[in-house]
């Protein structure tokens, strides 16, 4: 299975060799996972790689129900599916960002940029959707008090584990792409900004039992971020067409606000009402005075600092478009060049007449009768 084309073979394990071979690596290491499925020496071991771990079944009044929690074992799960996603990120770039590409024709920075953008596109899209099925399947929508009573939520079911595995694999894969994709320097320590954020929010809703409060937050981020990224693709295709920036401006600025909202009161006042408040960590529980502050720094602070990018973004448009604006009217300003007065036989250049092809016009002599 071939992800590129092969301009040039270089030599084994090189640099370039991995970089041009890595996903067809990945995808080799994936078939011998599953092949290991097909043994019974090695099944047990191979289900750790595919299967989440840690299931208990519990009797609930709908009847048997199975129930997931974390644990080591997890990080096998989310190394298999961190080879999935290197696997899917080759695919969607070979198959659907390359021939765009090599359609528009973009510089270097942009075609980086447009890249950067196609793959959160479809990312964003993939967990906003599942993130909402979640939370609707699940009724957190519909009883949001639900969020943070019978803390801790120690036992998740399948998709919501799942969920996350997925997620915690999908930002630690962004990692290694930065060197497969050949990123540029000045580019790797923006990249690093965002990929660590989502890294650490993500980790830390799951491995603290906040995992609720998490999907929320979680779609509703990855919901304004679908936004950015298809208005910057749309802005690399056709420049002219900013309006979905606007939009994306409305949705970042309730996202902020919903975000803030929800933490405080899921968290500052919710988990502060409840009657266990003591560190245990065989039961999961974290709720603590110092757990709880430092949670909603956190979440204050990234939201402001997304909020300071925000305002740079949106007065570095404005100046922009200021610019564009002072320009036009220079153009329009400009008197229009006069025309050049012309007869049947040319026309008056400097007081001299000439023809159209350039030469003077000679006048015809009279024959002597």
């Amino acid at each position: 299975m071939a992800f590129r084309r092969r301009n040039k073979s270089y030599p084994f394990f090189s640099q370039e060799f991995l970089i041009q071979n890595h996903a067809d690596i990945v995808f080799s290491l994936v078939i011998f996972v599953l092949i290991g499925l097909m043994f019974e020496a090695t099944a047990k071991t191979a289900i750790l790689f595919i299967q989440p771990q840690y299931n208990v079944t519990t009797v609930t009044p709908e009847g048997e129900a199975t129930f997931y929690h974390y644990g080591w074992k997890d990080g096998a799960t989310v190394l298999f599916y961190l080879f999935i996603a290197i696997i899917l990120h080759a695919v969607v770039q070979e198959y659907l960002l390359d021939k765009v590409n090599r359609r528009l024709h973009l510089s270097k920075s942009k075609n980086t940029k447009f890249n950067e953008s196609g793959q959160l596109c479809v990312f964003h899209l993939v967990s906003s959707v599942w993130s909402f099925y979640v939370l609707l399947t699940e009724g957190y929508l519909l009883h949001p008090s639900t969020l943070w009573e019978n803390y801790p939520h120690v036992n998740l079911r399948f998709q919501v584990k799942f969920f996350y595995l997925t997620q915690v694999a999908y930002w630690l894969h962004a990692l290694p792409e930065l060197y497969f994709q050949k990123v540029r320097k000045e580019e790797i320590s923006r990249q690093l900004q965002y990929i660590c954020l989502y890294l650490l929010h993500v980790s830390a809703a799951y491995l603290l039992n906040m995992s609720r409060v998490g999907l929320v937050l979680l779609f509703l981020q990855y919901a304004s971020e679908l936004g950015f990224h298809i208005a910057r693709m749309l802005y690399f295709i056709d420049e002219n067409h900013q309006k979905m920036f606007d939009v994306w401006a409305v949705s970042f600025v309730f996202t902020r606000m919903v975000t803030l909202t929800l933490m405080f009161l899921a968290v500052g006042f919710g988990l502060a009402r409840s009657d266990n408040q003591e560190l245990d960590l065989e039961s999961g529980n974290f709720n603590t005075v110092l757990i709880r502050m430092t949670v909603l720094l956190l979440v204050c602070v990234t939201q402001s600092w997304l909020l300071w990018k925000f305002i740079r973004f949106q007065l570095r448009r404005w100046r922009e478009f200021r610019h564009e604006q002072a320009v036009r009217k220079k153009v329009a300003g400009k008197p229009a060049p006069r025309p050049l007065k012309r007869d049947s036989v040319g026309h008056h250049e400097n007081g001299v007449l000439k023809a159209e092809n350039g030469a003077s016009p000679r006048t015809k002599k009279l024959k002597s009768a």
